[in-house]
Protein backbone atom coordinates (compact mmCIF):
# COMPACT_ATOMS: atom_id res chain seq x y z
CA UNK A 1 0.00 0.00 0.00
CA UNK A 2 2.75 1.98 0.82
CA UNK A 3 4.41 2.04 -2.69
CA UNK A 4 0.50 2.70 -4.11
CA UNK A 5 1.15 6.17 -1.89
CA UNK A 6 4.23 7.19 -3.75
CA UNK A 7 2.32 6.69 -7.06
CA UNK A 8 -0.73 8.37 -6.35
CA UNK A 9 1.85 11.48 -4.91
CA UNK A 10 3.67 11.43 -8.20
CA UNK A 11 0.50 11.60 -10.52
CA UNK A 12 -1.15 13.92 -8.17
CA UNK A 13 1.74 16.41 -9.12
CA UNK A 14 1.17 15.95 -12.34
CA UNK A 15 -2.41 16.08 -12.68
CA UNK A 16 -2.32 19.68 -10.29
CA UNK A 17 0.00 21.43 -12.43
CA UNK A 18 -2.15 21.22 -15.47
CA UNK A 19 -5.28 22.18 -13.59
CA UNK A 20 -3.49 25.25 -12.38
CA UNK A 21 -2.70 26.04 -15.71
CA UNK A 22 -5.82 25.54 -17.71
CA UNK A 23 -7.81 27.24 -15.03
CA UNK A 24 -5.48 30.23 -15.42
CA UNK A 25 -6.27 30.71 -19.02
CA UNK A 26 -10.28 30.11 -18.14
CA UNK A 27 -9.99 32.81 -15.41
CA UNK A 28 -8.29 35.28 -17.31
CA UNK A 29 -10.95 35.15 -20.11
CA UNK A 30 -13.74 35.74 -17.38
CA UNK A 31 -14.73 39.24 -16.30
CA UNK A 32 -12.59 40.46 -12.96
CA UNK A 33 -14.92 39.37 -9.95
CA UNK A 34 -15.12 42.28 -7.49
CA UNK A 35 -17.37 40.40 -4.76
CA UNK A 36 -17.34 37.12 -3.27
CA UNK A 37 -19.63 35.80 -5.53
CA UNK A 38 -20.22 32.11 -5.74
CA UNK A 39 -21.36 32.66 -9.23
CA UNK A 40 -18.21 32.87 -10.93
CA UNK A 41 -17.96 29.36 -10.68
CA UNK A 42 -20.54 29.23 -13.14
CA UNK A 43 -19.21 31.99 -15.43
CA UNK A 44 -15.71 29.71 -15.33
CA UNK A 45 -17.44 26.35 -15.97
CA UNK A 46 -18.93 27.96 -19.54
CA UNK A 47 -15.50 27.57 -20.78
CA UNK A 48 -14.04 24.28 -22.39
CA UNK A 49 -10.52 24.96 -20.59
CA UNK A 50 -11.67 25.45 -16.91
CA UNK A 51 -13.87 22.61 -17.39
CA UNK A 52 -10.67 20.23 -18.12
CA UNK A 53 -8.82 22.13 -15.91
CA UNK A 54 -11.56 21.09 -13.08
CA UNK A 55 -11.63 17.58 -14.06
CA UNK A 56 -7.35 17.34 -13.39
CA UNK A 57 -7.81 19.28 -10.41
CA UNK A 58 -10.75 16.24 -8.96
CA UNK A 59 -8.07 13.72 -10.42
CA UNK A 60 -5.63 15.66 -8.60
CA UNK A 61 -7.62 15.74 -5.50
CA UNK A 62 -8.62 11.96 -5.57
CA UNK A 63 -4.99 10.88 -6.13
CA UNK A 64 -3.97 13.16 -2.93
CA UNK A 65 -6.36 11.87 -1.05
CA UNK A 66 -5.15 7.93 -1.90
CA UNK A 67 -1.98 9.62 -0.84
CA UNK A 68 -2.94 11.02 2.38
CA UNK A 69 -4.16 7.53 3.23
CA UNK A 70 -0.71 6.26 4.26
CA UNK A 71 2.09 9.54 3.47
CA UNK A 72 2.03 12.34 6.10
CA UNK A 73 0.21 15.35 5.61
CA UNK A 74 4.01 17.56 5.79
CA UNK A 75 4.86 15.78 2.54
CA UNK A 76 1.52 15.32 0.64
CA UNK A 77 0.86 19.41 1.08
CA UNK A 78 4.43 20.40 0.11
CA UNK A 79 4.15 18.12 -2.69
CA UNK A 80 1.01 19.68 -4.11
CA UNK A 81 3.26 23.24 -4.42
CA UNK A 82 5.68 20.77 -7.13
CA UNK A 83 2.79 20.65 -9.39
CA UNK A 84 3.24 24.25 -9.92
CA UNK A 85 6.57 23.73 -11.41
CA UNK A 86 4.84 21.23 -13.99
CA UNK A 87 2.32 24.72 -14.54
CA UNK A 88 5.38 26.74 -15.16
CA UNK A 89 7.47 24.25 -17.62
CA UNK A 90 4.08 23.79 -19.59
CA UNK A 91 3.58 27.46 -19.55
CA UNK A 92 6.42 28.06 -21.31
CA UNK A 93 6.12 25.17 -23.72
CA UNK A 94 2.74 25.73 -24.53
CA UNK A 95 1.80 29.57 -23.84
CA UNK A 96 5.62 30.98 -24.40
CA UNK A 97 5.95 32.33 -20.95
CA UNK A 98 9.34 33.60 -19.89
CA UNK A 99 9.79 33.00 -16.85
CA UNK A 100 12.45 35.27 -14.82
CA UNK A 101 15.86 33.98 -13.91
CA UNK A 102 14.85 34.51 -10.16
CA UNK A 103 11.33 32.02 -10.49
CA UNK A 104 13.48 29.61 -11.66
CA UNK A 105 15.57 29.22 -9.11
CA UNK A 106 13.21 29.80 -7.01
CA UNK A 107 11.40 26.52 -8.71
CA UNK A 108 14.37 24.64 -8.76
CA UNK A 109 14.87 24.77 -5.16
CA UNK A 110 11.27 23.60 -4.40
CA UNK A 111 12.09 20.66 -6.06
CA UNK A 112 15.07 20.25 -3.66
CA UNK A 113 12.64 20.91 -0.42
CA UNK A 114 10.21 18.15 -1.50
CA UNK A 115 13.14 15.77 -2.69
CA UNK A 116 14.24 16.21 0.85
CA UNK A 117 10.95 15.60 2.47
CA UNK A 118 10.15 12.18 0.07
CA UNK A 119 13.52 11.07 2.22
CA UNK A 120 12.18 11.58 5.21
CA UNK A 121 8.28 10.37 5.72
CA UNK A 122 7.31 7.23 6.63
CA UNK A 123 3.83 6.44 5.65
CA UNK A 124 1.78 5.03 8.31
CA UNK A 125 -1.89 5.16 8.99
CA UNK A 126 -4.05 8.26 10.33
CA UNK A 127 -5.56 8.32 13.74
CA UNK A 128 -9.30 9.87 14.37
CA UNK A 129 -9.37 13.72 14.42
CA UNK A 130 -12.42 13.36 17.07
CA UNK A 131 -15.17 15.65 17.42
CA UNK A 132 -13.75 18.25 18.68
CA UNK A 133 -11.42 18.23 15.31
CA UNK A 134 -14.40 18.12 13.61
CA UNK A 135 -15.90 21.37 15.25
CA UNK A 136 -13.15 23.44 14.81
CA UNK A 137 -12.85 22.39 10.99
CA UNK A 138 -16.45 23.85 10.37
CA UNK A 139 -15.49 27.08 12.40
CA UNK A 140 -12.72 27.33 10.18
CA UNK A 141 -15.07 26.81 7.23
CA UNK A 142 -16.93 29.96 8.48
CA UNK A 143 -14.07 32.03 9.43
CA UNK A 144 -12.18 31.69 5.73
CA UNK A 145 -15.79 32.34 4.18
CA UNK A 146 -15.86 35.41 5.60
CA UNK A 147 -12.55 36.74 5.20
CA UNK A 148 -12.91 36.46 1.99
CA UNK A 149 -15.89 38.30 1.45
CA UNK A 150 -13.07 40.86 2.33
CA UNK A 151 -10.04 39.80 0.47
CA UNK A 152 -11.93 40.05 -2.86
CA UNK A 153 -11.88 44.12 -2.48
CA UNK A 154 -7.93 43.93 -3.09
CA UNK A 155 -6.46 44.16 -6.59
CA UNK A 156 -3.69 43.08 -8.62
CA UNK A 157 -0.89 41.13 -6.97
CA UNK A 158 -1.90 41.87 -3.09
CA UNK A 159 -5.38 40.68 -4.15
CA UNK A 160 -3.50 37.27 -5.46
CA UNK A 161 -1.87 36.58 -2.65
CA UNK A 162 -4.46 37.59 -0.36
CA UNK A 163 -7.23 35.03 -1.80
CA UNK A 164 -4.76 32.47 -2.74
CA UNK A 165 -3.52 32.44 0.67
CA UNK A 166 -7.10 31.67 1.99
CA UNK A 167 -8.02 29.17 -0.63
CA UNK A 168 -4.68 27.60 1.04
CA UNK A 169 -6.33 27.62 4.06
CA UNK A 170 -9.12 26.47 2.95
CA UNK A 171 -7.41 23.45 1.21
CA UNK A 172 -5.30 22.48 3.82
CA UNK A 173 -8.15 22.24 5.97
CA UNK A 174 -9.79 19.96 3.41
CA UNK A 175 -6.59 17.98 3.50
CA UNK A 176 -7.09 17.44 7.49
CA UNK A 177 -10.32 15.99 7.06
CA UNK A 178 -9.14 13.65 4.00
CA UNK A 179 -6.15 12.19 6.04
CA UNK A 180 -8.56 9.88 8.87
CA UNK A 181 -11.19 9.67 6.47
CA UNK A 182 -9.47 7.87 3.59
CA UNK A 183 -8.85 4.88 6.27
CA UNK A 184 -12.80 4.77 6.34
CA UNK A 185 -13.11 0.87 6.13
CA UNK A 186 -16.78 0.85 3.93
CA UNK A 187 -18.53 3.09 2.36
CA UNK A 188 -21.30 2.96 4.47
CA UNK A 189 -18.52 4.72 7.03
CA UNK A 190 -17.13 6.71 4.13
CA UNK A 191 -20.76 8.20 3.36
CA UNK A 192 -21.90 8.89 6.97
CA UNK A 193 -18.61 10.68 8.51
CA UNK A 194 -19.12 14.26 8.97
CA UNK A 195 -15.88 14.63 7.86
CA UNK A 196 -16.55 14.00 4.10
CA UNK A 197 -18.94 16.65 3.93
CA UNK A 198 -15.98 19.65 5.85
CA UNK A 199 -13.89 18.23 2.92
CA UNK A 200 -16.26 19.48 0.39
CA UNK A 201 -17.54 22.60 2.07
CA UNK A 202 -13.56 23.26 2.27
CA UNK A 203 -12.84 22.45 -1.30
CA UNK A 204 -15.91 24.44 -2.77
CA UNK A 205 -14.81 27.70 -0.67
CA UNK A 206 -10.86 26.71 -1.86
CA UNK A 207 -12.48 26.65 -5.42
CA UNK A 208 -13.91 29.86 -5.40
CA UNK A 209 -11.31 31.65 -3.56
CA UNK A 210 -8.70 30.27 -6.35
CA UNK A 211 -10.34 30.97 -9.50
CA UNK A 212 -10.47 35.13 -7.52
CA UNK A 213 -6.70 35.11 -7.15
CA UNK A 214 -6.09 34.14 -10.44
CA UNK A 215 -8.43 36.53 -12.29
CA UNK A 216 -6.33 38.91 -10.05
CA UNK A 217 -3.16 38.33 -12.87
CA UNK A 218 -0.77 36.07 -11.56
CA UNK A 219 -1.00 32.51 -11.62
CA UNK A 220 2.09 31.74 -10.00
CA UNK A 221 1.70 34.05 -7.03
CA UNK A 222 -1.77 33.00 -6.53
CA UNK A 223 -0.63 29.32 -6.37
CA UNK A 224 2.50 30.27 -4.89
CA UNK A 225 0.46 31.82 -1.96
CA UNK A 226 -2.26 29.31 -1.83
CA UNK A 227 0.46 26.18 -1.50
CA UNK A 228 2.43 28.43 1.48
CA UNK A 229 -0.39 29.30 3.39
CA UNK A 230 -2.12 25.18 3.16
CA UNK A 231 1.02 23.85 3.72
CA UNK A 232 2.13 24.68 7.37
CA UNK A 233 -1.14 24.37 8.95
CA UNK A 234 -1.73 20.73 7.72
CA UNK A 235 1.89 19.65 8.64
CA UNK A 236 1.38 20.64 12.25
CA UNK A 237 -1.77 19.20 12.69
CA UNK A 238 -0.58 15.93 11.41
CA UNK A 239 2.14 15.50 12.96
CA UNK A 240 0.86 16.50 16.20
CA UNK A 241 -3.14 14.90 15.96
CA UNK A 242 -2.70 12.28 13.12
CA UNK A 243 0.24 10.10 12.79
CA UNK A 244 2.33 11.47 10.58
CA UNK A 245 5.78 9.95 11.00
CA UNK A 246 9.62 11.03 9.97
CA UNK A 247 11.93 8.31 9.94
CA UNK A 248 13.76 8.41 12.94
CA UNK A 249 17.32 10.06 12.18
CA UNK A 250 15.89 11.97 9.57
CA UNK A 251 13.54 14.76 11.35
CA UNK A 252 16.65 17.44 10.62
CA UNK A 253 15.93 16.11 7.01
CA UNK A 254 12.07 16.42 7.29
CA UNK A 255 12.71 20.43 8.93
CA UNK A 256 15.24 21.63 6.21
CA UNK A 257 12.85 20.09 3.47
CA UNK A 258 9.88 21.54 4.58
CA UNK A 259 11.75 24.86 5.23
CA UNK A 260 13.44 25.04 1.59
CA UNK A 261 9.87 23.96 0.57
CA UNK A 262 8.10 26.68 2.16
CA UNK A 263 10.37 29.30 1.69
CA UNK A 264 10.89 28.68 -2.24
CA UNK A 265 6.60 29.44 -2.51
CA UNK A 266 6.80 32.37 -0.47
CA UNK A 267 9.47 33.57 -2.84
CA UNK A 268 7.62 32.57 -5.73
CA UNK A 269 4.88 34.98 -4.09
CA UNK A 270 7.46 37.70 -4.66
CA UNK A 271 9.35 36.92 -7.84
CA UNK A 272 5.93 35.70 -9.72
CA UNK A 273 4.52 38.63 -12.64
CA UNK A 274 1.92 38.43 -14.23
CA UNK A 275 1.26 35.85 -17.04
CA UNK A 276 -1.91 37.02 -18.43
CA UNK A 277 -3.34 40.36 -19.81
CA UNK A 278 -6.42 40.58 -18.29
CA UNK A 279 -8.54 42.85 -21.10
CA UNK A 280 -12.51 42.76 -20.46
CA UNK A 281 -13.36 39.15 -21.44
CA UNK A 282 -16.08 38.35 -23.82
CA UNK A 283 -18.20 35.54 -23.29
CA UNK A 284 -18.47 35.19 -26.91
CA UNK A 285 -14.41 33.85 -27.31
CA UNK A 286 -13.47 31.28 -29.13
CA UNK A 287 -9.56 31.52 -28.35
CA UNK A 288 -7.93 27.85 -27.83
CA UNK A 289 -4.96 27.38 -25.92
CA UNK A 290 -2.44 28.06 -28.42
CA UNK A 291 -3.14 30.69 -29.76
CA UNK A 292 -4.16 32.72 -26.33
CA UNK A 293 -1.89 35.29 -25.04
CA UNK A 294 0.30 35.26 -22.74
CA UNK A 295 3.55 37.71 -21.34
CA UNK A 296 5.18 37.46 -18.20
Amino acid sequence: MATAGWCFLAAMIVAYGIANLLQSIAAARTTVHHTFDPGLLLRLAGHRTYLVGLVCQVGGFVLAFLARRDLPLFLVQASVAAGLGVTALLGVIVLKWRLPLAEVGLLLLLFAGISALVLAARPAPSKPLGTAGMIALLVALAVIAMLGFFAVRLHGAPGSVALGSLAGLSFSAAAVAARPLASATTWAAFLSDPLLYLLIGHSIVGQLLLGLAMQRGSTTAAVAAMDAAGAVPAAIIGLLLLNDKIWPGREWLAGIGFLVTLASVIGLTRYAEPQHHHAVAKETTRAVVGTTKAQV
